[in-house]
């Protein structure tokens, strides 16, 4: 299934969060994720753009299979993001099944997630560490998402497909450098 989200980049998150409430969008809550990525000793996934994450979201633990459609390295946009995820009941019971399966560790990695709601469409403002704040939009269809645009008053040309790695690229930094990053602590290879 399509992935339907677009990013935009170093958000002021105090200024978004205010215009959110103005437009009337609900506050969610506020989620602090851990994720562990998962690939082939071979990279075999990597390969091709694609990897497993198992993210404990606070409230569910999430095992998602994910593909950059139409890659076009780490500083365009790609086409778009395919996705298979489901919920899981145990975050370690999930890994050591992984590692079973024949899955190494790729990386652990932490981020904090402010998601806003309205209309169906999910306005999240994430934080990651080593990155400004970006806004990430998710809508049912790309109509939806046109019109999220539209009501925060954002340049369209300023929208990207991207993933996070490639966020981190922009700013020069390779996050497969990394076997974890958290607030507190960064860990290189």
């Amino acid at each position: 299934m399509e992935e339907i989200e677009v990013k935009f980049l170093k958000v002021d998150k105090e200024a978004l969060e205010k215009k959110l409430v103005e437009l009337g969008a609900k506050k969610v809550g506020e989620y602090f994720y851990k994720r562990q990525v998962f690939d082939y000793p071979d990279l075999s996934l990597d390969k091709k753009g694609a990897w497993i994450r198992l993210r404990d979201e606070s409230d569910k633990i999430m095992l998602s299979f994910k593909q950059r459609l139409g890659r076009r390295g780490n500083s365009g946009n790609d086409a778009g993001m395919k996705e298979i995820e489901f919920a899981v009941s145990d975050f370690g019971e999930t890994a050591a099944f992984l590692y079973e399966l024949g899955l190494a560790n790729k990386f652990y990695f932490e981020n904090k997630r402010t998601r806003y709601e309205k209309d169906g469409i999910e306005f999240d403002i994430d934080e990651w560490p080593l990155l400004d704040p970006y806004l990430e939009i998710e809508a049912d269809s790309w109509e939806e998402i046109d019109k999220a645009i539209e009501w925060l008053g954002l340049d369209k040309a300023n929208m990207k497909k991207f993933s996070t790695t490639q966020i981190y690229a922009l700013e020069g930094i390779n996050d497969k450098d990394y076997s974890k990053l958290t607030f507190t602590e960064a860990v290189k290879k």
